[in-house]
C-alpha cells in the first residue's frame, strides 16, 4: 500500500496490486480502460448455459485480490466485485468479462484510492438498500439468491471512510421499506461498536488538555417507509414480522445519540454499492466519498 501525505490529507493508493491484478490476467497499461467497473445496464447471474470459463488465469486468485483491494482502499468497486464473487464455484465466460471489466476501470485509476482529509465531524453512515435487485424469472428457480435484497453503506468518522460494504441480505425482504430498514440495522450494527470504542477512549483523556466532542452519529436514508419505522416505534400491520434484531437501535434514536436523515436519492451514496451505476451518476458519488 502506497501512502503519500500533505500538510492536510493523506492518500491510500495500491497501484502495484493493481499492476499485479493486471498482470495475471494479461492487461498492460496500454490496455484500454474503463470508466465504471460494471456496466449499469448488466446483472450479472449464474447464466448457467452460458459458455464455460476459458481463460488462462485463475477466477478465484483474482477474485481474492480484489476482495482485498476493495476491502483497504478502493470501496468504488466494492459492488461489481461482490457480484463476480458470487459466481467463484462455476464461473461461466460472462462472469470472466465481467472481471476483465473491472481490472479495465482499475487500469484507468490505479494511481487512486482515499483520500483522508478529516474534519470535525462525527460518525455518519450512508445506508441504502436494492430491493430483489437481482430477481430474474428465468433463473430464480435455480437460483434462490436473485429473491434476496442487497444492502450498501458507508461509515465515515471526520468525513474520512473507515468501513463500507455490499452484500445480499441473509432472508428475503417483503417490501423496499423492509430492505431499506434491514440495511439500516446492520450499518448501525457496525457503527454502534466503533462509537462505543471512541468514547471508551475518551474517557481516558484528561480533557484538561484535550477538548472532548461528544460521539454522534447521522445516517442518511433515501427510503421515508425506513425513517418512518426507525424515527416512530409502533406496530404497524404491514412490518409487524420484522424480527426484534433490527430493532437493536432505537433506543439510540430515542436518547438522541444517533440522528437519522433524510436524503434524495440522487445523492445517497451508498447507491454505488448497491447497483451498477451510470458513469455521471458513479463519479458524483465516488467523489464524495472517495475525494477524487
Amino acid at each position: 500500500m502506497t501512502l503519500s501525505a500533505d500538510s492536510n490529507s493523506i492518500s491510500l493508493t495500491q497501484p502495484h496490486l493493481i499492476a499485479a491484478i493486471a498482470s495475471d490476467i494479461g492487461f498492460t497499461n496500454s490496455t484500454k480502460s474503463k470508466g465504471v467497473p460494471a456496466s449499469s445496464t448488466v446483472i450479472l447471474q449464474q447464466d448457467i448455459d452460458g459458455e464455460d470459463f476459458a481463460e488462462h488465469w485463475s477466477y478465484r486468485s483474482i477474485i481474492g485480490k480484489l476482495n482485498f483491494l476493495e476491502k483497504s482502499t478502493r470501496p468504488d468497486i466494492a459492488f461489481a466485485v461482490h457480484q463476480c464473487a458470487r459466481f467463484s464455484a462455476n464461473p461461466k465466460a460472462s462472469h470472466a468479462v465481467a472481471v476483465q471489466n473491472i481490472v479495465r476501470y482499475l487500469i484507468g485509476t490505479a494511481d487512486q484510492g482515499i483520500i483522508l482529509l478529516p474534519d470535525d465531524h462525527s460518525f455518519v453512515v450512508w445506508a441504502d438498500a436494492d430491493f430483489c435487485g437481482n430477481w430474474n424469472k428465468e433463473t430464480s428457480v435455480s437460483d434462490s439468491m436473485t429473491a434476496k435484497s442487497r444492502s450498501g453503506y458507508a461509515i465515515t468518522y471526520a468525513s474520512c471512510p473507515i468501513m463500507w460494504a455490499s452484500k445480499l441480505q441473509t432472508e428475503v425482504a417483503m417490501s423496499t421499506t423492509e430492505a431499506e430498514y434491514v440495511c439500516l440495522s446492520q450499518s448501525l450494527r457496525d457503527a454502534i461498536p466503533l462509537m462505543r470504542l471512541l468514547t471508551e477512549i475518551q474517557q481516558k483523556l484528561d480533557p484538561a488538555v484535550l477538548a472532548v466532542p461528544a460521539v454522534r452519529c447521522t445516517l442518511f436514508e433515501d427510503s421515508s417507509g425506513a425513517l418512518e419505522l426507525a424515527r416512530t416505534p409502533k406496530m404497524r400491520p404491514r412490518t409487524k414480522h420484522i424480527n426484534i434484531k433490527y430493532h437493536h437501535f432505537r433506543d439510540h434514536v430515542r436518547r438522541k445519540i444517533i440522528r437519522i436523515e433524510h436524503v434524495d436519492t440522487e445523492d445517497q451514496v451508498a447507491d454505488m454499492f448497491t447497483k451498477p451505476l451510470p458513469l455521471m451518476t458513479f463519479l458524483r458519488h465516488r467523489k464524495l466519498l472517495q475525494r477524487w
